[in-house]
């Protein structure tokens, strides 16, 4: 067996070491592009076995190199992501990431974090998606992310400048933090007590509430839209789903959310989606597999 000498060993710490201080980025980046932990962790990890076998005497800049392979890797990732999301039962919704630790999740900005706008996001095709989150999240600048997208910065500019113009027509206008808060916490009240009207009053006219649960027992298999039939399908729902519930505020993709547990174990996660209309989209994740995930991700944080 050939055993490792202490300047191989050395090459591979200081490897390791450059790995480690990028990696909330490389995460970023590919959890931006693909609206799921798992997938973002896969890439990372596929990142970081590319990055051994390469010859890192050759790279001068190894932020650069390791943000071109997790954005490539994320674009192919992506494009077969689109036809497995064709099978999944119900609506889908981007897994959410707990950012109590990372609030912009190794980014510049906190851009293109928040649910609602990963899922806008979907709208845009992956080269399209990558160049906007690349210089609105993490500021790269132009010929950088042409150089990572295989094109000029003319074209790249053209793509950004698309994609905010794209996303901002469909995007509503947030709130701020504290607000937000306020209309979570009255929309609990109202839908704990079953409340219609109160949660009529809540509501934008446009309101949608989406249930990912891929098939689950209890999971609407098609978004209700309105806000009548919003507010009858939520309280229909109150006697059962409430009952025994227990609420815990969490940090979600940059704004405040809750966790629903019942039995020591989350049965949802809820974020919603504000303006100063009101709350246009309810966002149930109800995926055992993204509960437990998201579950998994704050016992890093949380001390019990």
């Amino acid at each position: 067996m050939n055993e490792e000498s202490p300047e191989q060993a050395d090459v591979l710490d200081r490897a390791a070491s450059a790995f480690v201080e990028l990696r909330p980025r490389l995460f970023g980046i590919a959890y931006r592009m693909l609206g799921s932990v798992a997938e973002a962790e896969d890439i990372v990890q596929e990142v970081w076995l590319r990055w051994q076998d390469t010859d890192r005497e050759t790279i001068e800049n190894p932020q650069a190199f390791l943000a071109l392979v997790t954005t490539r890797l994320s674009i192919n990732l992506a494009q077969s992501a689109r036809m497995r999301r064709e099978s999944y039962i119900g609506p889908w919704l981007p897994e959410p990431v707990d950012t109590s630790f990372d609030p912009t999740v190794g980014a510049e900005r906190g851009e293109a974090l928040e649910l609602a706008v990963l899922l806008l996001m979907e709208r845009l095709n992956p080269t399209e998606r990558a160049a906007y989150v690349l210089r609105e999240a993490f500021d790269y600048p132009y010929p950088q992310i042409a150089e990572i997208l295989r094109l000029t910065p003319v074209n790249v500019r053209q793509i950004v400048s698309r994609a905010r113009k794209r996303l901002t027509a469909v995007r509503h206008e947030p709130i701020d933090r504290v607000e937000h808060r306020h209309l979570l916490e009255t929309f609990l009240d109202a839908a704990q007590t079953g409340n219609v009207g109160a949660l009529e009053r809540l509501f934008a006219a446009d309101v949608v509430s989406s249930s990912d649960g891929d098939g689950i027992r209890g999971s609407s298999k098609f978004p209700v839209l309105g806000s009548e039939r919003v507010a009858r399908f939520v309280t229909a729902f109150s006697p059962w789903f409430w009952s025994g519930a227990a609420i815990t505020w969490v940090e979600m993709n940059g704004l405040p959310g809750v966790l629903v547990s019942r039995d020591g174990s989350g049965v949802a996660l809820l974020a919603i989606e504000t303006s100063r209309e009101g709350i246009h989209h309810l966002l149930w994740i109800l995926n055992p597999i993204k509960i437990e995930a998201f579950e998994r991700s704050r016992s890093r944080f949380v001390t019990t």
